[in-house]
């Protein structure tokens, strides 16, 4: 095994084959399938190998009695151009439909009667204006909050994100900065910005939340229309995405783990795994940072140790199973509880009575570990609170998903932690939502991610990327 040093396009020390060059991806979540796709529909032989007895990484599902379950409840924007290419990929898309234009519905539980709803939602007019008459009639904020928030709003737009300070700052201290109130921050900036950062205003990156906010809501007026899975994720992530792959000729192996890596001197790579060895020309890591900083040969970092000083942030789910119907929209966020945003889920579950809802509690620190029963005393009464429907329901069946390490954490200096696809030595390469998209922890970041590393992957093996430049153009 040899070390190597950064290239500029092709890697010179990686032997040519034109018809067949071949790559192993480890890591079977949306990144790693990504990779693959990318790759194989540029003629390359691929291998993608996956630990787990699925596909999907952290966006998955599994059955409860007579349940589909998803893990948590994921979304996507608009503006996610890469996710909504991945869509089309494993032709998913109408399974997984946008929203006609933004709508959120909040709830505040202290709310007095008449204001206890509001909604976010965005007009067809151009940027900011799409969202100028939401904001003049969001009931949870004062009017002097509101004009506050519009003033915040034009120099966040103004920021730019190429500018490697903003890494370090946090957005709770600039907002502060910028005339935002506490009830600003819980009833506006962490209301979207938890749900996307997975962390407080306080505990997040400036440069990452100004990415989701200038992208999300100041960019284009439909960019942040939401869109999620009617269906199970597994539909999605699992079965159109393992049968695109097979379409694709991609050998996808999993309940495979692979246990090292190593370069020959020719430069191509052997892969092991509990059985066999693979050799490939080129090798793709998409697995968590901890995970492939333990499989990354020395030298291909300057600093691997980085890896492992990229935090990691939980997401608590709750699920709830009603004897009857007691929400009337899909979904909604809440304010004045410990709620944060709550998903009708009953179609997609294959429930045939009653009502099933899922509560997504991003930035979990303080519950991921709290005992079930501790959890069903908490969230019961809240959603009472919430829904008046509930109070007279039965709770046909409570019960929790935890993703401890659920997406890596957006604190301040994040940035300068996360490495680009390449690494140093010629050939191998990294994917997944923690590497540098300029995105937080998200799908579309690890789509992204994996769109980076074709790329990377391609270029060096000569092979073509025609297929992806207007790809590249939005996502790379």
């Amino acid at each position: 095994m040899t070390d190597g040093t950064p290239s500029e396009g092709r890697d010179a020390d990686i032997p040519e084959h034109p018809a067949g060059a071949t790559a192993v991806v480890v890591g079977g979540g949306l990144a790693g399938i990504t990779t693959a796709l990318a790759l194989a529909d540029a003629g390359v032989r691929v291998t993608l190998l996956e630990g787990r007895p699925r596909l999907g990484g952290l966006a998955f599902s599994f059955q409860r009695g007579g349940l589909t379950v998803d893990n948590g409840q994921h979304v996507y924007l608009r503006c996610c151009t890469a996710y909504r290419w991945f869509l089309d990929r494993i032709e998913g898309a109408e399974l997984a439909p946008l929203q006609d234009r933004l709508d959120v519905p909040v709830l505040d539980a202290a709310g007095t009667p008449g204001k206890r709803l509001g909604r976010l939602s965005r007009t067809a007019l151009p940027v900011p204006l799409h969202l100028a008459k939401s904001l003049a009639t969001y009931p949870h904020l004062s009017l002097v909050e509101r004009a506050k928030v519009g003033r915040a709003a034009l120099a966040l737009k103004g920021l730019d994100l190429a500018d490697p300070a903003l890494d370090a700052q946090n957005f709770g201290t600039w907002l502060a900065r910028h005339g935002q109130s506490e009830r600003a921050v819980e009833a506006l900036w962490d209301l979207v910005g938890v749900a996307t950062l997975n962390a407080v205003a306080g505990d997040s990156s400036l440069a990452l939340a100004a990415m989701v906010f200038k992208t999300g809501l100041l960019s284009d007026p439909g960019a942040a229309d939401i869109g999620w899975a009617r269906v199970p994720l597994g539909d999605l992530h699992d079965r159109l995405a393992r049968k695109a792959l097979d379409s694709a000729g991609v050998r996808t192996e999993v309940r495979t783990r692979v246990t090292s890596i190593s370069r020959y001197e020719n430069g191509r790579w052997s892969v092991q795994v509990p059985g066999e060895n693979i050799d490939a020309d080129a090798v793709v890591l998409a697995v968590p940072q901890r995970e492939a900083h333990d499989l990354l040969p020395a030298g291909a970092l300057d600093a691997p140790e980085r890896l492992l000083e990229i935090g990691t942030a939980p997401i608590l789910n709750i699920h709830v199973v009603y004897d009857r119907k007691v929400l009337g929209r899909p979904f909604f966020a809440a304010l004045g509880s410990p709620v944060q945003w709550v998903f009708d889920r009953t179609e997609a579950s294959g429930l045939a009575e009653g009502q099933y809802l899922a509560l997504s509690q991003s930035a979990a620190h303080d519950e991921i570990d709290e005992p079930v029963a501790a959890l069903r005393e908490r969230y019961l009464p809240e959603l009472e609170r919430l829904l008046p429907g509930t109070r007279g329901a039965q709770v046909k069946d409570f019960f929790v998903t935890r993703e401890r390490t659920a997406t890596f954490a957006p604190t301040p200096g994040v940035g300068r932690l996360r490495p680009g696809a390449r690494t140093r030595t010629p050939g191998l390469y990294l994917a997944g939502a923690w590497t540098a998209t300029g995105w937080p922890a998200t799908m579309e970041s690890a789509v992204r991610s994996g769109v980076s590393a074709a790329g990377a992957a391609l270029g060096a093996l000569g092979r073509p990327r025609d297929h992806l430049l207007e790809l590249f153009e939005e996502a790379a």
